[in-house]
């Protein structure tokens, strides 16, 4: 369900790819990632997407004109993942409810693996 935002002037429709490529922009700025990931169907292993498959690594979900965001992520080898998580987590809420308009409740962050490549 996309978001709605509605004012005297009438109403925005936001689809979630949208917000999708928002939080996948804020996330990929963020020091530590490497990328956003899938998992493939065939052998189970994550994949690293390229920039413009940024938003399949990110599900959306609305309701409510509330976002919960759920984050598949690659970090770089020899990083803090907690603090990556801390920084991720901030970046991308600040960034959705800056560009959007609407609240993140919740941010879900999945580390699909580790990039050890220099």
């Amino acid at each position: 369900m996309p978001a709605k935002n509605t004012n005297e002037y009438g109403s925005i429709t936001i689809d979630n790819e949208v917000i999708a490529r928002i939080a996948g922009l804020a996330a990929m700025d963020c020091y530590g990632i490497k990328g956003m990931a899938i998992k493939s169907v065939k052998d189970g292993f994550a994949l690293l997407l390229k920039r413009e498959n940024l938003t399949k690594g990110i599900r959306i979900d609305i309701s409510e004109n509330a976002a919960s965001i759920d984050l598949h992520i690659i970090v770089q080898y020899g990083t803090n993942i907690s603090a990556i998580a801390d920084t991720l987590f901030n970046s991308v809420k600040y960034k959705v409810e800056e560009c959007v308009g609407i609240a993140v409740t919740d941010i879900n962050i999945f580390v699909e693996g580790i990039n050890v490549d220099e």
